[in-house]
């Protein structure tokens, strides 16, 4: 066969025909170069060849044997099910059962007399050896195992075999040597990397453990390597794009903090600084902040709308629930609303209005035509602000608040309100482990606000079973006697009693409905999404000015609700909610001066839900409980990878491969710093291999 090009399409390859063909496009493979860049999910050492007498149970290994007999029982369709064929097979030593199930047409292929050589993992079946399934071949055949001693398993789709993908990549390997080498020489040279036709060819077929290693090395650096260089390269032409606006530097971080009633941390002070350096310069600001609940990242939003609004131009922050935007407006009302003092005149006053889906058609209209003729300062909302008709006068800031719960497309939406490139400040309270932050917002200049305003208190936390659920709900009655509240949340609304899964899980409403016969005294409401936004936020109000004690509710107090008062948080089956989330609900407490508590009531035996227990019991820290959620549930799941464009990693792994990340960084780095825009001939191979990545960073799908 002559040697394949990786341009030339998969059909090209001997036995793909048009369902074949099919079944790879459902894989992603269309080329030649995208069958070699299929990877294994594991390998099969075949290198511990015995006799029969020699197999073990549990252990894999390879033999050659001769077939002794053939049997199938004679009622071959007992209870509808074709029943096994059984092969007895041996050699000098001894002799093994082989079993095949759903094999008709085995009998014509194990035939008395006939060699083969086996590899499979013996079991013990009714006290003897037997193999279920192995993998065969006739011995003296063409080998389809390639005389390889480590042999590729490949992810399958339906209509491909194990065989099939061995042959097809044995076939392509020719293109490796065909395949540039990306990389630039010198990184090669200076990692000690083995070449990448080298990498390619021992991915699939490596002559021992050894090239295994050094061809995974290679290719799961030069994974994380093209990914970063592009974010890198995304970054510098965002940089020199259309210029950004360049805000005065009339107003300092000092001007801003003389307006709170509280200090700043250093942390937030620092982060200021930094957002006010790029609102200043002539570039877009492009800036993550990132920091733990309570940690003060509505100040450090308000620190930046204010400079905006001092230098003429309207801000927009956009949230993800009316509950958490009716709040940030509440804030930022307190602060730029409030009657003027001899320490804070005019300087503090500014036109702030909330936009959601639920104010009225009237009302709306006058906010959008004060919006439009420049009226209005900062503009708060959901995504009701990404309507056509939201026009501003003169846009100047972007905020989005809880980046995870948008799109990246809805936050360019919103960018492109403005006439001139506005600035863009995106905030998270859901800790993102370094080690995906680095992918994830490898666009974005970061500030990470990682200290907690003095005072704050660690919120004590504790997991029980069921049966102390009645001691759990006397102790939350002696903090209501002491006048503080209490949240309890639960994970469905209503329960459902035709799901046998559901059994047992407690619903918002009934337990409502018990702690109101419980204590018959209190005033004890319940919240969840189902209920109009007026009830909601009247709900809210209502509870935040502590005329309700006890709060039953679903997740939707789960992000920004911010009540001092309340110090303890009940969470009802938390084994039914991740660790992000019960992260979230627990940041919910603490918030005031008093001590407070978290617990979680669960009768849960399964090992994740008692890991998950078992962490939030012994940290309080957001990115120790994020770093441990991503090795729990992984990168795509964690963060949904998917709306930010990223390419689907297909060898290497966030949490497996976390140490390599900072020479990925590191030599990343140091490449744009000599090649910004990768325009050098050496790098021309390099950038062709990342044009993808960058277009779909630009442009990502939701």
């Amino acid at each position: 066969m002559p040697t394949l090009t990786p341009h030339e399409d998969v059909s090209s390859l001997k036995g793909v025909g048009p369902k074949k063909r099919a079944a790879l496009s459902s894989a992603g493979i269309e080329t030649v170069a995208d069958l070699l860049t299929y990877f294994p999910r594991t390998w099969e050492d075949r290198r511990n060849r015995v006799k029969v007498s020699g197999l073990e149970e549990q252990v894999p290994a390879g033999f050659t044997a001769r077939v002794l007999s053939v049997k199938r029982p004679a009622h071959s369709y007992r209870s509808g099910r074709r029943t096994p064929l059984v092969i007895t097979a041996g050699d000098e030593t001894g002799a093994v059962e082989i079993v095949f199930f759903q094999s008709h047409y085995m009998e014509r292929i194990f035939l008395p007399g006939g060699d083969f050589y086996f590899f499979g993992t013996p079991a013990r079946n009714y006290g003897k050896l037997t193999l279920i399934h192995p993998e065969f071949e006739r011995v003296g055949a063409d080998s389809e195992f390639g005389g390889y001693p480590i042999v590729p398993v490949y992810p399958l789709k339906a209509g491909i075999s194990q065989l099939d993908m061995r042959r097809w990549h044995r076939d392509a390997l020719g293109a490796a040597a065909a395949a540039p080498d990306i990389l630039p020489k010198d990184i090669v040279s200076r990692l000690s990397l083995c070449g990448r036709d080298f990498a390619l060819t021992h991915i699939h077929f490596p002559a021992d453990r050894h090239a295994l290693s050094a061809a995974r090395y290679r290719l799961i650096f030069e994974e994380l390597f093209l990914l970063a260089t592009a974010l890198g390269l995304l970054r510098e032409r965002n940089a020199h794009a259309a210029p950004g606006i360049a805000f005065s530097d009339s107003i300092r971080p000092d001007d801003f903090s003389r307006l709170l009633p509280f200090g700043m941390t250093g942390a937030q002070a620092r982060t200021v600084s930094e957002i006010y350096a790029d609102m200043e310069s002539e570039r877009q600001m492009n800036r993550l902040v990132q920091g733990d609940v309570g940690s003060g990242k509505t100040a450090v939003a308000m620190a930046a709308a204010y400079k905006a609004a001092r230098d003429g131009y309207q801000s927009v922050l956009m949230a993800p629930t009316e509950i958490l935007a009716t709040q940030h407006y509440a804030e930022f009302l307190r602060l730029f609303g409030a009657e003027q003092t001899p320490a804070a005149p005019a300087a503090r006053s500014l036109r702030i209005r909330l936009l959601t889906a639920s104010v009225r058609k009237s009302e709306r209209d006058g906010i959008l035509a004060e919006l439009a003729a420049g009226a209005v300062d900062i503009l708060i909302g959901t995504h009701a602000l990404l309507q056509p008709d939201v026009v501003f006068g003169k846009l100047g800031l972007v905020i989005t608040d809880e980046q995870h719960r948008f799109g990246v497309n809805q936050r360019i939406g919103l960018s492109e309100k403005g006439e001139t490139q506005p600035d863009i400040l995106v905030m998270t309270a859901t800790p993102i482990p370094r080690t995906l932050a680095f992918i994830l917002y490898g666009d974005l200049d970061v500030s990470l606000i990682d200290e907690l305003p003095p005072g704050r208190k660690p919120v004590a936390t504790k997991a029980v079973g069921s049966g102390k659920r009645g001691e759990v709900y006397k102790f939350a009655a002696t903090q209501v006697a002491k006048g503080h509240q209490v949240y309890v949340v639960c994970p469905l609304i209503e329960e459902n009693t035709e799901s046998e899964a559901m059994a047992g899980v407690r619903s918002a409403g009934s337990v409502h409905a018990e702690l109101s016969r419980k204590f018959p005294g209190l005033n004890i409401a319940l919240l969840h999404g189902t209920m109009k936004q007026a009830e909601k936020d009247g709900i809210m109000e209502a509870f935040t000015a502590g005329e309700i004690p006890i709060l039953v509710s679903t997740v939707v107090i789960e992000v920004g609700v911010n009540v001092p008062n309340a110090t303890i948080m009940i969470v009802e089956n938390s084994e039914r909610f991740g660790l992000a989330q019960l992260h979230q609900l627990r940041g919910r407490v603490g918030r005031g001066a008093s001590a407070s508590y978290c617990v979680l009531i669960t009768d849960s035996t399964s090992e994740e839900a008692l890991t998950r227990a078992k962490i939030m019991t012994e940290t309080n820290d957001g990115f120790v409980i994020a770093e441990k959620d991503l090795e729990m549930r992984g990168p795509g799941e964690f963060f949904g990878v998917r709306q930010h464009g990223l390419p689907e990693l297909k060898i290497s792994d966030m949490v497996r491969n976390a140490s390599m990340l900072e020479t990925v960084k590191q030599e990343s780095a140091r490449l744009l710093t000599e090649d910004p825009r990768l325009e050098g001939p050496e790098n021309a191979a390099l950038k062709r291999g990342i044009e993808d990545i960058v277009s779909n960073l630009s442009n990502p799908g939701l």
